[in-house]
């Protein structure tokens, strides 16, 4: 792209704002519930849309576009999963987790919460979770930074270096100083600019085009593969799209934000903006892929996942453009702020105040918290110098490592007064593993290795949480009471 004054002032405008809001977060930050959750005080329409930026990441706005554009619609199959499986989550989980989450003993991260629930005193499945939590993190995280780096370093045209410190330092100051309430609140004002924009560059574009109808009988006379939804189809790879959906359930920094509601009454109105919003966005996504595909078509992309950042380019007048390009480091900021701060949760709660400091003060704790998202961010920092580094090849089933760690042992937690800490800790550990050795296999009969490793990595955290809580010894009373009391208050 060609450097223009006026995408660099919109550009640097709205990262001024982001560090401005961190400011303000952290005039409201006192204690360690401030910093890890906003202390429990996120109105419905800021979980809504921090649920969904901080999910979407720069997938949304480089990924998926970039998908269709290339085959067609049959990519948006991953939409149809992600869509059922949120709305799942919303459903069957976030009324619950936040009320238990309150209720044992105030949890304020997903280790915290499991050893409450289960009545854990070796603190075993705290450290476990924890450490998992943390090895994929760091990795996802640095994946982020390497995106934020190469959008920077292609607008500006910075050293790659540069870019990745310029990018990353916004984030880690913000995040460093406001904490949940900063991630949360420019979350909320990301998500806005991330929907105006997929609404309005596929419309634009469509417009030049002459319209809609006229834009997608174009295509189809092009290539009419890219207008069928089953193309390229299989049994395989339409469960391996769908099952996206699945790694909702164990998502930290997503169940984090169910946590920070201000109150479960408002998981009905949250829950459907987040919907209304995760539909839209996800619809002029893959709009903006079948716009570019038109558009583009005389002169190809070299990199399909630039399709977005063309299109605001060669459409839009350099202002406008700006902000649109603002939009991609939303979808990028928005998710590795929210890692950064799980991460940072993680180091605190789980593991500085649960095994060094136990009577540690909320002022300590906190400056615990901000220096903590320091050591991950230099972490993630040194593994993103080298953006063709082999580590970031786990990134590629992160979401896969969480949803099959985690996702069956929430929906447990929270639905089966059964579960025990035995069950629970198999369940995290052979979901990750199997997640892990899943993804190193290929082939198999019927192609069965090339399904996505979230699908079997769900189904042996699943049977390990019930085959070893039924093989065991039951709950204490105490705990079904505590599950029983949860149930009461819902």
């Amino acid at each position: 792209m060609t450097i223009e004054l006026p995408i660099l002032i919109t550009f640097v405008g709205y990262l001024v704002i982001t560090m401005l809001i961190g400011i303000i977060a952290y005039r409201a930050t006192s204690s360690l519930s401030d910093y890890i959750l906003g202390g429990r005080r996120l109105g419905p329409g800021v979980a809504a849309l921090s649920v969904g930026a901080s999910d979407m990441s720069g997938w949304l706005l480089l990924g998926l576009p970039g998908a269709v554009y290339l085959y067609g619609v049959s990519q948006a199959w991953i939409g149809i999963g992600l869509v059922v499986g949120a709305w799942l989550n919303w459903l069957f989980v976030a009324k619950r987790l936040r009320v238990y989450t309150e209720q044992a003993n105030d949890s304020l991260t997903l280790p915290d919460f499991l050893e409450n629930r289960l009545e854990d005193r070796s603190g075993l499945i705290r450290v476990i979770s924890a450490f998992t939590i943390l090895v994929f993190f760091v990795f996802y995280t640095a994946s982020g930074l390497v995106a934020g780096a190469i959008l920077f370093e292609k607008v500006f045209a910075l050293p790659y270096l540069t870019a990745l410190l310029v990018g990353g330092g916004v984030i880690v100051i913000y995040t460093f100083v406001g904490g949940f309430l900063a991630v949360s609140w420019t979350d909320f004002f990301q998500g806005i600019l991330m929907l105006l924009a997929l609404i309005v560059v596929p419309w634009a574009v469509m417009n030049e085009l002459g319209g809609m109808d006229q834009t997608l009988t174009t295509l189809g006379n092009m290539n009419a593969e890219k207008l069928d939804f089953f193309h390229d189809f299989s049994l395989i790879s339409g469960l391996s799209l769908l099952a996206w959906g699945l790694g909702y359930f164990g998502q930290p920094h997503i169940l984090a934000r169910f946590m920070a509601i201000d109150s479960p009454k408002s998981v009905p109105l949250s829950r459907r903006i987040a919907m209304s919003w995760m539909i839209l966005s996800l619809i002029g996504s893959v709009a903006v892929g079948l716009a570019g595909a038109v558009y583009f078509a005389d002169a190809p992309l070299d990199n399909p996942e630039t399709v977005f950042l063309a299109l605001a380019n060669a459409v839009f007048n350099p202002w406008v453009a700006g902000l649109l390009i603002a939009a991609i480091m939303s979808a990028i900021m928005s998710t590795i702020d929210s890692q950064l701060l799980v991460c940072s949760s993680a180091i605190t709660e789980d593991f500085y105040k649960r095994w060094f400091r136990p009577t540690a003060h909320d002022n300590e704790l906190v400056w615990v918290g901000r220096f903590a998202v320091l050591l991950v961010a230099v972490s993630s920092m040194l593994i993103a110098l080298d953006p063709e580094s082999s580590v970031l090849e786990l990134v590629s089933y992160a979401w896969a490592g969480f949803g099959g760690a985690f996702g069956p042992v929430i929906i447990l937690a929270l639905h089966w007064s059964r579960l025990t800490r035995n069950g629970a800790l198999s369940g995290i550990v052979l979901g990750a593993l199997t997640v892990i050795g899943w993804k190193q296999l290929t082939g198999g009969p019927f192609g069965l290795f090339d399904l996505y490793e979230i699908v079997p990595g769900f189904l042996i955290c699943t049977l390990a949480c019930i085959f070893i809580s039924r093989m065991g010894t039951p709950p204490s009373t105490a705990v079904v009471l505590g599950f029983r009391r949860m149930e009461s208050e819902l």
